[in-house]
């Protein structure tokens, strides 16, 4: 009678011991952060895009992603870009490309990256590996080596800004070629300042304040 005790305590305790051994979960965390995770992916775009009823843009590109969460928020293109400008009568401006892009909405400004280039209607090209046009100010400008050719000359600087239809425009610590008529109807401009352009405008003393960057080409 008293083995018979026993082994009922002991039956009853098992199931105890048991739960005392059974492992325990731990989720991993997610992969992405919260900040980092894009409302909209979207994959082979071809869409025009309008500003205050107005078709501003049209964007070709593999991969579209939209992320309104992280600050500032912005829409990332890391698989290149393609994009054509419109003035108000739906005529093409310009014709812009880039290895990888991102539009901070809010801000209205575009960071450029990669091998960045840009072609106007009046035949200017320009090429560097890093551009930010500025929808705000209106205004394009660059900080890295960058590259414009012309119907009549050719410019290299390390410093570029220009108005966002590249027609007035100011290269610093430039080299390049000029027409002989630049050379007769303008007096000598500074060793480290060339202008071009309906007008010319002398090179700022200071350089645009720092904006958002791209720490790498993943999606953000």
């Amino acid at each position: 009678m008293r083995l018979c005790m026993w082994c009922l305590a002991l039956a009853s305790a098992l199931p105890a011991m048991v739960s005392c051994t059974e492992e325990k979960e731990h989720p991993a965390p997610a992969i992405y952060d919260r900040d980092s995770v894009s409302v909209m992916v979207s994959y082979g775009v071809n869409t025009l895009i309008s500003d205050s009823g107005v078709i501003k843009y049209r964007i070709v590109t593999e991969r579209w992603d939209v992320n309104q969460v992280r600050q500032p928020s912005r829409w990332t293109f890391i698989k290149g870009l393609f994009l054509e400008q419109f003035d108000e009568k739906f005529h093409v401006e310009a014709y812009i490309q880039a290895d990888t892009a991102w539009y901070y909405d809010k801000m209205k400004l575009w960071e450029l990256r990669g091998r960045v280039r840009v072609r106007n209607v009046r035949g200017m090209i320009f090429r560097s590996e890093e551009l930010f046009w500025d929808g705000i100010t209106h205004e394009m400008y660059s900080n890295k080596f960058s590259r414009l050719v012309t119907p009549e000359r050719t410019l290299e600087g390390t410093y570029f800004r220009s108005d966002e239809h590249m027609t007035h425009y100011t290269v610093s610590n430039s080299k390049g070629s000029f027409v002989k008529s630049d050379m007769e109807s303008e007096p000598a401009a500074p060793a480290d300042t060339a202008k071009g352009g309906d007008t010319a405008v002398a090179a700022p003393p200071v350089r645009p304040a720092a904006v958002p960057r791209a720490a790498t080409s993943k999606p953000r």
